[in-house]
């Protein structure tokens, strides 16, 4: 792998972002833990071309960077805040612009954020069945954040910081075993 990345996504519209802010602090673990570069990225970075694209094509340009950099990473940290139960509409908006042959084989943790525990299931039933769809790498450990495990906009929570690690851990474990062709990217 040249110059391995890692990019961090989360579907907040509006800053600060607790979710965008957890999605950073993963992305960076992991590119800190495995030598990688890294990227964060909110739906407010894609700015107002996506609200009318139909394709990909019809984004602007700083949304199709975006969007390559998102393809091209060797790693994905998604992220959405919980929104009536599931992701927001322009985090699902942006990924069926994506072909959905493109990110087969990513690996990807999963993140979000909500209110409270009773949405913490938004992983498994919302995001893990829409990164399924795309035949993604998605890691067994996914991790959701409530309000409370934050102070300041800062996660703080030992519990959920120690699930993180974990997730983080796993990539590891899939970037070494794809360096030595055990698994493969597609």
């Amino acid at each position: 792998m040249s110059n391995p990345t890692v990019v961090g996504f989360s579907g907040n519209i509006t800053r600060p972002s607790k979710t965008r802010a957890f999605v950073d602090l993963v992305t960076r673990d992991i590119a800190a833990s495995h030598g990688l570069s890294a990227s964060t990225y909110d739906i407010e970075d894609l700015g107002p071309s996506l609200g009318t694209a139909k394709w990909a094509r019809d984004l602007d340009g700083q949304a199709r960077a975006i969007l390559e950099q998102i393809l091209a990473a060797d790693v994905l940290v998604i992220g959405s805040p919980t929104y009536k139960g599931s992701y927001t509409g322009l985090f699902k908006h942006f990924f069926d612009l994506i072909d959905p042959a493109a990110l087969r084989g990513k690996p990807i943790v999963l993140t979000a954020t909500g209110g409270g525990e009773r949405h913490a299931l938004i992983v498994e039933h919302q995001l893990r069945p829409l990164f399924g769809f795309f035949e993604a790498f998605a890691l067994p450990t996914a991790v959701y954040a409530t309000d409370k495990d934050f102070t300041d906009g800062v996660l703080r929570s030992e519990a959920i910081l120690k699930r993180a690690a974990q997730a983080v851990d796993e990539v590891g474990f899939v970037l070494a075993n794809r360096s030595a062709g055990r698994i493969a990217a597609e």
